[in-house]
């Protein structure tokens, strides 16, 4: 033996004396299907763990995706051990994939890849773990056709409520002083619903000083508040045939600064000294300015709003004052229209059928310490 073969002899022997590195077992048989109820974009993997699964050499395990007929597979993810179960989210509707799932050891060592089957994503038309919400929906829609039934038949659902029994007298007495009736939308955009119950409210109020020949002040803040104000106002005049006494004046935009339009609220109030003031949408830290200013000059004043910081400034400044589900139900109240009485009156309904079921649902739960009856109204 030479020098120069020595070192490489004894590479070899040493190589050959040192037990090669433990490659994990692959996992078992990988099933892959598309994943039930879901909108076409998602695959669901399963597989048997690697008999290895149970030391503590194993890391986990990679999962990766190719076309079908492509060789070019690319990795998804990669779980720890004990991981069984996967949902691929990034799949096309009606592309043809096929996976490999193959064990992974702390040493980086791969095992020998598990493959699947051709898989598509497709989309379902309806979605089982939702069929309690459509129960609920033909319920409601039930109740809803059945009390909008009733009330065409002259059944009065909603109690009386006194904020709203005084928006008539209101008017009448702004005609009798010969003063304009102002009606503030509020602070927000069409967006809100609370903005979108006061354009109802102002739709019916609108009627009455046509019927009465009683002058509308409307100030707006929001350029498409504004514009559908005005449409509202328009629509309740012809409504009430008299399309001659609207004036597109009665309805303007005055500014989209919060302070800036309480000031000009306030302004016009001094200026124009409106009999009746009615403040109903969403309101802010300027309901206070307005509605004082308001209260200065002797006005009637009726607010209606959900914002539940303001309503304490309403309560001590304004006559009446329409609290959350009042405020929500005064353009049905003030109409009176069939469909808008039933509306409530389901809606009413459907709550005290959910509050019931809260209550025997906590009951059973407390009695059998199951969860079968909460499982009713899981959404999957």
């Amino acid at each position: 033996m030479t020098r120069a073969t020595g070192p490489i002899a004894l590479a070899l022997l040493l190589a050959l004396a040192l037990p090669a590195a433990a490659v994990p077992a692959p996992p078992g048989a990988v099933r892959a299907y598309d994943t039930p109820d879901d909108d076409g974009l998602s695959i669901t993997l399963e597989w048997a763990l690697s008999p290895s699964d149970s030391g503590t050499a194993l890391d986990g395990y990679v999962i990766s995706r190719a076309a079908a007929g492509s060789d070019s597979f690319q990795p998804l993810a990669q779980l720890p051990r004990g991981n069984a179960f996967y949902h691929d989210n990034e799949a096309e509707t009606g592309a043809a994939y096929v996976y490999r799932v193959a064990a992974v050891d702390r040493g980086g060592e791969v095992s020998q890849p598990a493959a699947s089957g051709e898989v598509r994503a497709r989309e379902q038309w309806f979605k089982a773990g939702k069929v309690n919400a459509l129960v609920g929906t033909l319920l409601f829609v039930f109740l809803a056709l059945l009390f909008i039934d009733r009330a065409k038949r002259g059944k009065r659902y909603i109690r009386h409520i006194p904020g709203l029994d005084a928006v008539e007298e209101a008017v009448g007495r702004a005609t009798e002083m010969g003063r304009p009736i102002l009606y503030v939308l509020g602070f927000s955009t069409i967006s809100d619903v609370a903005t979108i119950a006061g354009l109802n409210i102002l739709g019916q109020v609108a009627r009455k000083t046509a019927e009465y020949e009683t002058p509308l002040v409307v100030p707006t803040n929001d350029y498409i508040v504004h514009t559908v104000a005005t449409e509202v106002v328009k629509q309740a005049y012809a409504g009430s045939g008299r399309p001659d006494l609207f004036n597109h004046d009665s309805v303007f935009f005055l500014t989209s600064d919060q302070m800036g339009y309480a000031a000009g609220v306030s302004g016009v109030i001094a200026r124009d000294r409106p009999a009746t003031n009615l403040f109903m949408g969403m309101f802010y830290a300027e309901s206070l300015v307005m509605s004082e200013a308001g209260a200065a000059t002797g006005a009637i004043q009726i607010a209606g709003t959900d914002a539940i910081n303001q309503l304490p400034f309403f309560i001590t400044s304004c006559d009446y004052t329409l609290i959350a589900e009042e405020f929500y139900a005064a353009s049905a109240y003030l109409s009176q229209d069939p469909l808008l009485v039933g509306g409530v009156k389901g809606q009413d309904f459907m709550k005290l059928i959910i509050v019931a079921l809260v209550l025997a649902g906590s009951i059973w739960m407390l009695a059998t310490r199951g969860d079968w009856f909460s499982s009713l109204f899981a959404i999957n």
